[in-house]
């Protein structure tokens, strides 16, 4: 009779760094089998997984920081046929009697995979997670020329008082043009001298910005509309909106299992919060708040000028309701037709 040795399951544990990453291996009970660093390089990648094999078949490794200095372990350990799980939160209760360490948190991820308390990471390796890159750049771009025309007009106020004249009432457009076309005078003051400085140069940073913006909309508007047709095309969903909420869904909205699901990581499902005697739902201020802003968007936008929208908002009203609790209940149906319109494998 032949005898097959199968060799044994192991379970991993890596706290991610930005220069080195700490692995723990697990047998199959819980026994720690060794830790280990390594370099946040492709050899190091290589070193990690070829260590945890050597204590048999790694199966399932949990991962702190999936988003961010995880991403490029995550896509080489998917690519080499192991699990990886996302570890939610290291247990508290562990960290406030063990301490803390890189060490220590490498073995807790790894626990934390035989224990349950972990989810399925976002996939980071498709059109989404493209439309995330250019919405980084975006936003950046879109909070720097904010804060560019906040000054002008900020400087309009205190500017001497033929500058103030001059840019008084006028229209954010109108005031970064003419604010751009301002020219130094021979005989002005100092203090007339720098205002206006500062102003052509705050007018020209908008203008490059509104530049930068219109070219970065040019590549997400495509993007956005081959991604996920359905969802751009219900009433209130625009490129960025429909942007945040993919971007929020990931590479793989597969991994949630409902539309409650989602909403919950959108932050706009209600939590209970019974007591005894006292049955009540209290707001979710957890959750994407980016996707929460989103969805506060399309639900603004639908009631100037989708009719179902502004009559569920008087209904609603008038049965007692503020129109912002009204709003977050129509937070949650938009979170319900958002579900149905994400793209799957």
């Amino acid at each position: 009779m032949t005898i097959v040795e199968t060799r044994p399951r192991v379970v991993g544990g890596v706290d991610t760094h930005l220069d080195v990453h700490v692995a723990a291996a697990l047998d199959s009970l819980g026994g720690l089998l060794g830790t280990e660093s390594f370099p946040t390089t492709p050899a190091g990648e290589v070193a990690l997984f070829t260590w945890l094999s050597s204590f048999g078949r790694p199966e399932v490794v949990g991962v702190e920081g999936t988003g961010a200095y995880g991403a490029g372990l995550l896509r080489f350990l998917a690519a080499a046929g192991v699990e990886v799980r996302e570890v939610i939160r290291p247990n508290r209760q562990a960290r406030r009697r063990d301490g803390k360490s890189d060490v220590l948190d490498a073995v807790e991820a790894a626990r934390a995979v035989l224990a349950g308390r972990t989810g399925v990471p976002k996939r980071r390796d498709g059109q989404v997670e493209a439309i995330r890159a250019l919405l980084v750049a975006r936003r950046s771009a879109a909070q720097a020329r904010q804060k560019a025309l906040v000054q002008m007009r900020h400087l309009t106020y205190t500017a001497p008082e033929h500058l103030r004249n001059a840019l008084k009432g006028l229209t954010v457009a109108a005031l970064v043009e003419r604010a751009a076309s301002l020219r130094p005078r021979v005989g002005e003051d100092v203090v007339s001298a720098a205002t206006r400085s500062a102003l052509v140069a705050l007018a020209r940073r908008a203008r490059a910005l509104e530049r930068e913006l219109a070219a970065t909309d040019a590549l997400l508007g495509p993007l956005v509309a081959e991604t996920a047709p359905g969802l751009v095309a219900l009433v209130g969903v625009g490129t960025v909106t429909g942007a945040m909420l993919l971007v929020a869904a990931g590479d793989n909205p597969e991994r949630l299992h409902s539309e409650a699901a989602f909403a919950h990581l959108c932050g706009v499902a209600p939590l209970e919060a019974s007591s005894g005697r006292s049955g009540r739902h209290r707001l979710d201020r957890g959750g994407d708040r980016q996707a929460n802003s989103a969805l506060w968007r399309i639900v603004i936008v639908r009631t100037t000028c989708d009719p179902r929208t502004r009559a569920y908002l008087e209904r609603r009203v008038k049965e007692g309701q503020s129109k912002r609790e009204a709003i977050r209940s129509l937070k949650r149906y938009v979170a319900r037709e958002v579900y149905k319109q994400l793209p799957r494998d």
